[in-house]
């Protein structure tokens, strides 16, 4: 939940009279992802929100399932999803279950014949490669490396690419994506154990209002259906709003690590949850300082959760052979930890240079097709002598 903001023109009252230079009204819409019991914003439109003009057919673009149920260590070159020109087709899914989709994209142009809507889940795009902005009804979000975007299922937006080079991670979540609720206070305030605050959170700044009429495409995802909505008016016609529901950014790099004289378990990584997963930052830290600390990560079952890591940069002291983009998936029922050799190369060493996003899933990940296609087979044997 991001604090409260506003940007541009609002009445003084919810709900009462707000009206343009002509004397029309303004058209009041309230957004919400949980209906009226929740966070919600409320925006002013010079036209209403609603003039659906045409409607194309749909198509499908459900992941394929390929492999529902195993149990064994699997690794993925992510770097070997193919570019691809358009936004919505370079996302490729990987990893799903009834909770989120994770999904790879590489795309090479901006959005500029259509604008994207979301309706089933709150999208968390991590830009790894790339920089850009956002373009939502909210306002603008310049994005760079190391940017999550944190988007809230019905936005509806584009997004403008400055390069053709662009590599992201998302996960799709059918569930609101909230800052954990140890890091809050009980009025909602990110607390000072918190590894990042207020400060760090970045809000839609600029309300560029288009008053345009024409045909304006929205390609809107519901279901694992993809619809054509066209409407008679631009959908950035908003002149002002203000609440706690928008888009904002935070960046990995303003994620300040929690350390200890003892290794310190995965939760302290922890970024933001959902509903069954949470996600994680790994970042550049020192190490444990106490004098027979061993820096390694210690072997852990997975007894509840799927662990997926997703890296980033730097040297990861716990694994052999990682590449940029590359993902890993460690799935309940079996223990792993540090790769043979890991453990006492660790110790004396003094801080670690990693960056990675972690997703830990309290259901089972399944594998799509285009995971199998990206497979590193020989991963699961990776921990013989």
């Amino acid at each position: 939940m991001p604090h409260y903001h506003t940007l541009g023109n609002i009445p003084h009252k919810r709900h009462t009279q707000f009206r343009k230079p002509d004397g029309d009204l303004y058209s009041e819409q309230l957004f919400s992802t949980e209906g009226f019991s929740n966070d919600y914003s409320i925006m002013y439109h010079i036209y209403p929100p609603t003039q659906i003009i045409k409607t194309e057919a749909q198509v499908s673009v459900a992941p394929t399932v390929a492999e529902e149920k195993m149990l064994k260590h699997r690794s993925f070159e992510g770097f070997n999803i193919k570019p691809e020109k358009d936004f919505l087709q370079s996302r490729k899914p990987v990893l799903v279950n009834s909770d989120c989709h994770i999904s790879l994209a590489s795309p090479q142009e901006s959005m500029k014949d259509y604008f994207y809507k979301n309706t089933d889940a709150d999208e968390m795009i991590f830009v790894h490669e790339g920089k850009g902005m956002l373009r939502t009804m909210y306002g603008e979000l310049p994005f760079d490396y190391g940017d999550y975007l944190v988007i809230p299922r019905g936005t509806i937006y584009q997004v403008e690419f400055a390069s053709s080079s662009n590599r992201l991670f998302i996960v799709e979540s059918f569930s609101p994506i909230r800052y954990p609720k140890k890091y809050l206070s009980k009025y909602g305030q990110l607390l000072e154990h918190s590894p990042y605050c207020e400060r760090d959170i970045r809000p839609p700044q600029n309300l560029p209002t288009f008053d345009e009429k024409g045909d304006y495409l929205i390609k809107a995802k519901k279901k694992g259906m993809l619809y054509g909505l066209h409407y008679g008016t631009h959908p950035f016609d908003v002149v002002g709003w203000d609440g706690y529901c928008y888009p904002f950014a935070f960046s990995i790099h303003d994620f300040e690590p929690i350390t200890g004289r003892v290794h310190q378990p995965p939760p302290v990584h922890q970024t933001f949850e959902a509903h069954n997963f949470v996600v994680c930052s790994f970042c550049p830290r020192l190490f444990d300082y106490h004098p027979q600390a061993v820096p390694a990560p210690y072997n852990h079952s997975n007894i509840d959760s799927d662990e997926v890591i997703y890296y980033v940069d730097g040297d990861f002291m716990s694994r052999k052979n990682v590449t940029r983009g590359m993902i890993t998936l460690h799935p309940s029922g079996i223990p792993h930890g540090p790769h043979p050799g890991a453990v006492q190369k660790s110790i004396g060493a003094r801080e670690t240079k990693e960056l990675a996003v972690m997703v830990d899933t309290f259901h089972p990940l399944m594998l799509t097709k285009e995971a199998l296609d990206i497979e590193n087979r020989d991963y699961v044997m990776s921990w013989a002598e």
